[in-house]
């Protein structure tokens, strides 16, 4: 198992992931930080430091030989960006535990016909399985953030198998289907000029009301 860290600080998690002896990638954007990283972790030889943008991250580059676990508490202004990028890499991944903002985490836990279910728990689903696992209140930190955060736990869910050309498509028709909230599906690609009766999904519901493989079929047609 390969673990991979975003955003390691100081190494407070880091010291934890390093005691299981696995191989660990930390993932660190702050130059004044990665030259402390590599001496705390000179005699450690699995530990392995990158001066790297997470949003940059390419996953394949760091060979993993079996499946990846990715963990960190993520920025919370980048946060829902940098989920969606490993989106791209879920068939590398094994599992990802992450930290956001606690409103983050329930729209990427979002179920049909809830406010949460919208362009980030769509796009997320059809790649991902996620659950909130608990809360963590500002007292949780040294430094308080203005805001609740959750722990959240993603595993890649295998139902669906979609290439490229179909997610970028799929992201399209989510983007465009949101565009108005309270207009119905059909006047929000009205554009499009779809058969309904076809695609088998009722024009009239709004877009928080269609399931992902309503998306999925739109995407193709």
């Amino acid at each position: 198992e390969i673990l991979c860290e975003i955003g390691p600080g100081r190494g407070a998690l880091s010291d934890r992931l390093v005691e299981t002896g696995n191989s660990l990638h930390l993932i660190e954007i702050d130059r004044d930080l990665v030259p402390t990283l590599v001496d705390r972790y000179s005699a450690s030889p699995q530990v392995n430091v990158h001066e790297q943008d997470a949003l940059r991250l390419d996953l394949g580059t760091l060979n993993p030989d079996s499946q990846m676990v990715l963990v960190g508490n993520l920025p919370y202004n980048i946060s829902t960006q940098i989920i969606l990028m490993f989106s791209n890499w879920s068939h590398l991944i094994g599992d990802l535990h992450f930290l956001v903002q606690k409103e983050v985490a329930e729209k990427i836990a979002g179920k049909i016909a809830t406010k949460n279910w919208g362009k980030l728990s769509i796009k997320l689903s059809a790649f991902f399985n996620t659950e909130i696992l608990f809360d963590v209140p500002p007292e949780a930190f040294d430094i308080k953030p203005k805001v609740n955060s959750s722990f959240i736990r993603m595993t890649p869910q295998k139902k669906y198998n979609i290439d490229q050309l179909t997610k970028n498509n799929l992201y399209k028709i989510i983007d465009m289907s949101f565009s108005s909230r309270r207009k119905n599906i059909k006047n929000n690609l009205k554009k499009l000029d779809l058969n309904w009766d076809v695609l088998y999904i009722n024009p009239s519901l709004r877009p928080e009301e269609i399931i992902l493989d309503g998306y999925l079929k739109i995407s193709k047609n």
